[in-house]
């Protein structure tokens, strides 16, 4: 039994302040109570962040009759469950208290109004945070050298003898490439009729010779021919066929020095027919000269004709035919205004077409008709576009000679 003495000094103890209720921990993922867990003590960790109140050391027991030891009022601390491991987002724990520093540190350290007073930080925003611990360093080998492994790996170089026989495979297909190539366009050749000589060219020349005759008179020489865009000033222009002469020879058909440049290929046959243009102004007599050369004579023609501008002579132009009882009946050699003549090396014909006035007005300046359509040109035949009216038919006539050849060596015979 205790006697007053005992208690004699007790009112000079700090007075130990009620105790906060217990409340279970909660989840380990609750930042707010991760202050007041402990941490084990064989990992220390940083002090906490904030001010810390002043440590009041209490008063030193006196000494009494009995030397009783003063009566310890602090209960033990209830056993805390395991702490987890501290994460990234988890503040720093207070470090735990062994007994001998429970010895050492006052008693008021250890309550609630501590605990409340040091999670200012964790109320007020994280202060400055301490360098996290660095792992010992540990011998790593060196990074590898090889590609990096951000995509599929590199497959592995081919051998050099495979490098060989990729080259040679590529050779061999370009070399095969290139002979089709070449064979296709060897066979287009010779299915187009390139005037080289093959036989699809040498059946066309062949059966140009027989067009004269083969074709109907209304193919060769149409009752009505359309210009498109062929007078002065890309005017459109249509002439009418007046008059058709019946297939003769080439005796006085040409002038003399034209029959004579003419004479190397030979004269087959002639067909000649006159149009007159829709205001009935001008004529024009377009005819073709179906030859007795081969092909090598009217290549030698038509080279002549080019190097001495026999086609441009004045006194190369052909005949007009006149017929009577036509606005052609008085187109004569006087009347003769432009011309244009054309020799064929693809085919065994001589094409041109002669033009005038429809009134019989004799012009003493002809004039060629590349000449009276060049743009600017200001002579009779030019302004009269009587140079656009040759060389317009004689277009009409060559395109026709042409197509019917070709047409004539696809036809069944």
């Amino acid at each position: 039994m205790s006697t007053e003495a005992d208690f004699a000094d007790a009112h000079r103890l700090p007075r130990t302040p009620p105790q906060a209720p217990q409340v279970p921990a909660p989840p380990a993922e609750d930042p707010h109570t991760a202050v007041l867990r402990p941490v084990p003590a064989e990992r220390p960790a940083p002090p906490v962040p904030g001010p810390m109140p002043p440590a009041t050391p209490p008063a030193a027991p006196r000494a009494t009759a009995d030397s009783s030891p003063a009566p310890d009022h602090i209960p033990p601390r209830p056993a805390q469950p395991p702490t987890p491991p501290r994460t990234a987002t988890t503040p720093p724990p207070v470090p735990a208290r062994t007994p001998a520093d429970r010895s050492a540190t006052p008693a008021p350290r250890d309550t609630a109004a501590f605990h409340l007073a040091n999670s200012e930080a964790f109320w007020n925003g994280p202060g400055p945070k301490s360098p996290a611990p660095q792992p010992p360093a540990e011998t790593t080998p060196p990074p590898p050298t090889g590609p990096p492994l951000t995509g599929p790996p590199a497959p592995p170089a081919p051998p050099h003898g495979a490098k060989a026989s990729r080259r040679t495979a590529l050779a061999a297909a370009g070399l095969v490439l290139g002979l089709g190539l070449v064979a296709g366009a060897t066979a287009g050749t010779w299915l187009a009729g390139d005037p080289d000589g093959s036989p699809a060219a040498e059946a066309v020349f062949a059966q140009g010779r027989e067009v004269w005759h083969s074709a109907p008179v209304d193919t060769l020489f149409p009752r009505t021919l359309h210009g498109l865009g062929t007078g002065p000033g890309g005017a459109d222009r249509t002439w009418t066929r007046i008059a058709v002469a019946p297939d003769s020879g080439c005796a006085g058909a040409f002038d003399p020095l034209l029959a004579k440049a003419l004479a190397p290929v030979g004269c087959n046959r002639l067909v000649r027919a006159t149009y007159v243009d829709a205001t009935r102004t001008n004529v024009v007599t377009a005819g073709a000269v179906s030859t007795k050369a081969d092909r090598t004579a009217m290549q030698d023609l038509r080279r002549r004709f080019a190097k001495e501008h026999l086609d441009t002579r004045t006194d190369l132009v052909p005949r007009p035919y006149a017929a009577e009882g036509t606005p052609a009946a008085g187109f004569g050699p006087a009347q003769r205004a432009s011309w244009s003549i054309r020799v064929l090396d693809d085919l065994p014909v001589v094409v041109y077409a002669v033009s005038g006035f429809a009134d019989g007005r004799a012009v003493d300046d002809p004039q060629p008709a590349a000449e009276a359509t060049r743009a600017g040109a200001t002579t009779a035949p030019a302004e009269a576009g009587l140079g656009h009216d040759a060389k317009a038919v004689a277009d009409r006539v060559e395109q026709t000679f042409r197509k019917q050849a070709a047409q004539g060596t696809t036809e069944p015979r």
